[in-house]
């Protein structure tokens, strides 16, 4: 699963991608792997996986990971190929979601490419971008359909009212990700991959001391995305990034006290990224390993199965269901079964996020 992180040049992108690769730094067993210089694997924070360290005291932890890819730097005409627009606008179309950073403070220092800082009108500038070529796809696939109509397909009729829908949305412009249609209508368009249909997180990077505030940049953007499906974070990426710099997980644990934070902000970008996928987590945990497996929302058992091995999936006969809070409270599968609060699902199950899963099949 993939997140691109997206703005324009000077915004604090790259800044916040150094942290989130740095993430592994958060605590002493965060695994963690660089695919490409622009790619980072980065586990998905989970206080439950230390819980269950502690009780099974496995040889071996591996927790649930997202792909974040920093992405070419956007300026204004790259859904016409400027700058490195072409590169950019193809990288997002391989992402499941976008990470939109959108700079809400003020320093002399760093340049604006548009001279001034208003991230309102920077949110604009890429979402002009990604409409324009969402725009372009619509109309190839409008030329396609009308074809198809003028044999007497009536599907294709139907198909064709939605097009245009999508068209005047877009030509009005709103992002795809808030027009009015049903799940059924949508999936019309699906292969189209549509730039802004992916769900989406805006990051207002803001200077250290409004962290804990804002500002009234963000307060802008607030305004401005109120009827988005979207989420929101304030992070001030400069600090995450001195916070990186320092060497153990005290002296990260007394910065943040002193900066009267809870957690360090990117902790919070990688779970709102596994939310935003519509992600959730269960378990296998044995004396060899503890590992927290991501599936998408709704999974069924065997489809859960699958994400181990295929063959789990093929030869799935019943899967062992226990509740992470009565594993967490009796201390033991054997006790867990003891109980009576060890279950047997079959291939209707739908998976819980924390469950812990151990699956019986046959291939």
């Amino acid at each position: 699963m993939k997140c691109g992180i997206v703005g324009l040049p000077n915004v604090g992108k790259s800044t916040l991608f150094n942290c989130l690769s740095n993430a592994k730094a958060l605590a002493a067993n965060y695994p963690f792997a660089t695919i490409e210089p622009n790619v980072g694997v980065i586990p998905v924070p989970d206080d439950r996986m230390a819980k269950l360290e502690e009780l099974v005291k496995p040889e071996k932890m591996q927790q649930a990971i997202v792909e974040i890819v920093d992405i070419a730097g956007l300026v204004r005409g790259a859904s016409k190929g400027e700058g490195l627009g072409n590169k950019f606008l193809a990288n997002i179309r391989e992402t499941q979601a976008i990470i939109h950073v959108l700079r809400c403070f003020d320093d002399d220092n760093i340049t604006h490419v548009d001279e001034s800082i208003n991230p309102v009108r920077d949110k604009e500038t890429i979402d002009i971008e990604l409409q324009i070529k969402d725009l372009e796809s619509v109309d190839k696939k409008i030329d396609t359909t009308k074809k198809k109509t003028r044999t007497g397909d009536k599907e294709a009729a139907k198909h064709l009212l939605i097009l245009e829908k999508y068209k005047t949305h877009l030509e009005s412009g709103q992002s795809a990700r808030s027009i009015d249609l049903t799940q059924k209508e949508k999936e019309i368009v699906e292969d189209l991959m549509l730039l802004t249909d992916k769900p989406i997180l805006y990051i207002c990077n803001v200077n250290e001391d409004d962290a804990n505030t804002g500002n009234a940049y963000v307060e802008a953007v607030k305004e401005a995305i109120k009827d988005e499906d979207a989420e929101m974070l304030v992070i001030a990426a400069g600090m995450e990034a001195d916070i990186m710099e320092l060497e153990t997980f005290e002296e990260r644990q007394e910065f943040l006290q002193d900066m009267g934070l809870a957690e360090p902000g990117v902790k919070k970008v990688i779970r709102t990224a596994y939310t935003l996928l519509k992600l959730q987590t269960y378990f296998t945990a044995g004396v060899k390993e503890v590992r927290a497996w991501t599936i998408k929302e709704g999974f069924s058992a065997p489809q859960a199965a699958g994400v181990i091995h295929t063959d789990f999936e093929k030869g799935f006969i019943r899967a062992e269901v226990i509740k992470y809070d009565d594993f967490v409270s009796l201390g033991s599968e054997l006790a867990c079964k003891e109980a009576g609060k060890l279950s047997v699902e079959g291939k209707e199950y739908i998976v819980q996020d924390g469950d812990i899963m151990h699956f019986r099949f046959n291939v």
